[in-house]
């Protein structure tokens, strides 16, 4: 393969993590409702804090062309979330 193959390659791959990223995102910020729960610890709204920056902020761990430390930050801040509100009392945090 040539050169241009390869680019146009990387960047179909580099919008596809680019999507995945916006899309847990939203599912962060849909999420916010459960900050709001006295019962979730500050531990856990912190980490949705820290996601958010971090997936906005200039710095990484992974150049950007390449989003899988940003997924993968979002994707703990969601699933502690939703851990820890699964543990509250009547509680489902599937539903809004």
């Amino acid at each position: 393969m040539d050169g241009k193959v390869w680019l146009i390659l990387a960047a179909v791959i580099a919008a596809g993590l680019a999507l995945c990223a916006a899309v847990l995102l939203v599912r962060v910020f849909k999420a916010r409702r459960l900050l709001l729960d006295a019962g979730i610890p500050l531990r856990d709204k912190a980490l949705f804090w820290v996601a958010v920056l971090y997936t906005i902020s200039p710095v990484d761990l992974i150049p950007d062309p390449v989003y899988l430390d940003d997924i993968g930050v979002l994707l703990l801040a969601l699933r502690s979330l939703h851990a820890a509100a699964a543990h509250l009392p009547g509680k489902d945090p599937a539903t809004p």
